[in-house]
């Protein structure tokens, strides 16, 4: 299958590659764990990409401005739900320390992309 536009989008691949280190990471907790915090958690991350997919489908810079705005709000509710994972012990020091090097670069590149969108006017 040919890759759409937003699959070669750097912004897309750090979005995927944190939800599916967070999915690898969840599936191996606990079922009360993973009912709890693993499900916002994963559908949170999931959140991000699917925003920025939808968004640049939208056919408008308006509709993936709004659409990548949802998606900068997924990101930070991940943030959440990953703080909150850590202290409860639900993720090694390694694993929050992995994460947060795709975390970082993800919101950079997330709010360039934002602040790409919004300077075409």
């Amino acid at each position: 299958m040919d890759k759409t536009n937003f699959e070669n989008l750097r912004v897309y691949q750090l979005a995927e590659k944190l939800e599916d280190a967070v999915w690898d990471i969840v599936k191996g907790w606990t079922v009360f764990a993973r009912d709890t915090i693993g499900k916002q958690l994963v559908r949170s991350a999931d959140s991000i990409v699917a925003n920025i997919a939808e968004g640049s489908g939208r056919g408008s810079r308006l509709d993936n401005l709004r659409f990548v705005r949802m998606a900068r709000g997924s990101l930070y509710e991940t943030k959440h739900w990953l703080r909150r994972a850590y202290e409860r012990r639900l993720l090694t020091f390694d694993q929050t320390d992995s994460l947060k090097e795709t975390l970082d670069e993800l919101t950079r590149t997330l709010n360039g992309y934002l602040r790409s969108l919004s300077s075409k006017t």
